[in-house]
């Protein structure tokens, strides 16, 4: 700096001439590492096993084999919440390797939720010491300059067991992870759930494009648009609102929300928001009132008439047509809403869960017509609800077929199989619990009035076309049909050696074939019928046969994780229901030869050929 003398201060005229004025260094912007990941919630665990098993995904290929790691991760602030007041979370994760200190930014999520780009600190730490006594790292001078001297204090403890596996595609390192999380407070676990992320390890984050579009056509995998600390944080606050124990909520049974918010608030993914501020004292200190606002009355929705059939015509417009077919399933969702709420009747949640699917496949087979920006809101809260109403249908499938086999043993029997149905039936409560949550929140209102206007504004949303460009359901949807045929008949070559995985994979291309029939079965014609029956029974199949595959693997999950609970009659009686399924799962398989001939002869091939022409 230069000396200035005595008088008026500033005045260049009492700068000393025989100093020399040196310009002021130019400071570099300090970089800071940025994690870049895809975030997934799994309805179906499956879902990430299947990912996990193969060699090649979306041109990426597997580096070597699925290897296991456990973290216990805890999660740390001062009582005034500091960390988080200035954008942080703070986690301790301690592994066989040691302990490391994570400063994450809590926001920064993008692409309809899947993305997430977050600033990270890391470095080594010691949770018997003071953050000023830690190793050197750019991690513990920022927690220092925050906190100071103040004592960090435990949130919540997550534990996981990860299992992950590299990918390279061009110098892009990619690691796919299956995430099994416990969420740990007070001794007790508050909730279960499971996770699937993506993180770039090495090379252009724009290399994960097609790891992302083909993760985001899976159905069991919704974009997760809370982290792992938020959702914790979330179940911390019901357990002390006394709304019940998530710990048996299974592999993914509801949606996370952001720290401090309205739980089920519906704010879009990607939207700007600040960070919440949450302390150990801040979670005990905050209202109910700020953590579950109460709906205001629901103000008269527009209507909407329930007509018999979509009535997609050969000559509508591709974007038209999938419009009237999200009507038609909309309606009916709207309908079954009432009775999915008063959960008296499980079909009516059964049958909500089925026009949301629907939906979902519509958008598959018409949403290139329509301007995906525009639209993105809607798939992505399609997904989410469906998601919510799978967890609870998927439960009372097994405590339905679960009670059919008890009814059928002996008095001394079925009693000593009731934990495993009674285990179910907790599981399915807290599923309900928190779809119901999303039914009342204030967002899910909103979308739906929002939508209900969408489906009924003709031309909104629509991509232009010339007038010569394929666009009507005569133009577009022959080859469509086709593809989707094509994707059924690539299975015949090994079915006869197929694995349970490979034919659950049939399943989802026989169902996709079903719906895309369906969604013009009056444009097809009369004769469409027959057709789609025979679609609809190889499904039905494959369709039993994994329910059965599912209820023997939870079965089997129990017994190990109550085998010291039980009693020998008890793991007896279970184990008996676990060999059923494995049998009827073995009949299964031996008989899908039946429907599978029904869509792989010529004669279906003539049939289905014959409809396509008339379009």
């Amino acid at each position: 700096m230069t000396d200035v003398a005595e008088g008026t201060a500033g005045s260049p005229s009492e700068v000393e001439p025989e100093t020399e004025v040196e310009p002021e260094a130019e400071v570099e912007p300090e970089v800071r590492p940025i994690e870049v990941e895809l975030k997934f919630r799994m309805t179906d665990a499956g879902a990430g096993e299947r990912l996990l098993a193969a060699d090649d995904l979306a041109g990426f290929t597997a580096r070597g084999p699925v290897t296991t790691v456990l973290h216990e991760d805890s999660y740390l602030d001062t009582p005034d919440g500091r960390l988080a007041a200035a954008g942080y979370a703070g986690r301790l994760r301690s592994s066989g390797e040691g302990t490391v200190i994570t400063l994450k930014g809590l926001r920064g999520i993008e692409d309809g939720g899947a993305v997430h780009r977050r600033e990270e600190l890391e470095g080594p730490a010691d949770a018997a010491v003071a953050p000023a006594d830690w190793a050197a790292s750019a991690a513990r001078d920022r927690v220092v300059e925050l906190v100071g001297e103040t004592a960090l204090e435990d949130l919540v403890t997550v534990r996981q067991s990860r299992r992950k596996r590299d990918y390279e595609h061009d110098g892009t390192v990619a690691e796919l992870s299956v995430d099994d999380v416990e969420v740990v407070a007070g001794g007790r676990v508050l909730e279960r759930f499971a996770e699937l992320e993506v993180e770039l390890r090495e090379g252009s984050e724009a290399a994960l494009e097609p790891l992302a579009d083909l993760l985001s056509e899976i159905e069991e995998l919704v974009p997760a648009e809370t982290s792992k600390l938020e959702r914790a944080l979330e179940a911390v606050r019901r357990a002390q609102a006394g709304e019940g124990d998530g710990a048996e909520a299974g592999v993914e049974v509801g949606r996370g929300t952001e720290a401090g918010a309205e739980v089920g608030d519906g704010a879009e993914a990607g939207a700007a928001r600040e960070p919440v501020a949450v302390g150990p004292g801040v979670i005990s200190a905050v209202p109910e009132a700020s953590v579950e606002t109460v709906a205001e009355p629901e103000p008269e929705a527009p209507r909407i008439i329930v007509p018999k059939s979509p009535g997609v015509l050969g000559d509508d417009h591709l974007a038209e047509a999938g419009r009237k077919v999200l009507r038609f399933h909309l309606a009916r969702m709207i309908t079954r809403e009432a009775g999915t709420r008063a959960g008296k009747d499980s079909e009516e949640l059964h049958a909500m869960r089925v026009a949301t699917r629907r939906q979902r496949a519509a958008w598959r087979v018409f949403g290139e017509a329509f301007d995906p920006k525009r639209t993105a809101k809607h798939r992505r809260r399609l997904r989410a609800v469906a998601g919510d109403l799978g967890a609870v249908r998927d439960l009372d499938v097994l405590i339905e077929a679960g009670e059919a086999y008890r009814d059928m043993q002996a008095a001394a029997e079925a009693a000593a199989f009731d934990p495993l149905i009674e285990s179910w039936r907790a599981r399915r409560e807290t599923a309900r619990a928190i779809l119901i949550r999303e039914l009342d929140s204030n967002g899910h209102r909103r979308w739906v009035e929002g939508y209900l206007l969408f489906v009924q504004a003709e031309g909104q949303g629509v991509l232009p076309v010339g007038p010569t460009q394929p666009h009507r359901v005569r133009d577009t949807m022959p080859s469509r049909i086709w593809a989707a045929y094509e994707s059924v008949r690539a299975y015949e070559p090994v079915l006869r050696w197929a694995d349970v995985t490979t034919l659950h994979d049939l399943r989802i291309s026989a169902k996709w074939l079903r719906y895309t029939l369906e969604f013009v079965r009056e444009a097809l014609g009369r004769d469409a019928g027959p057709v789609i029956e025979k679609v609809v029974a190889l499904q039905d199949h494959l369709g039993w046969l994994h329910d059965a595959d599912v209820a023997a693997g939870l079965a089997r999950q129990f017994l190990v994780e109550h085998a010291g609970e039980l009693t020998e009659l008890e793991s007896a009686a279970i184990g008996r229901y676990l060999v059923d399924r494995e049998r009827e799962l073995a009949r299964l398989r031996r008989t899908v030869g039946g429907p599978w001939r029904g869509v792989s002869s010529l004669a279906f091939r003539r049939a289905l050929g014959r409809l396509v022409a008339g379009l």
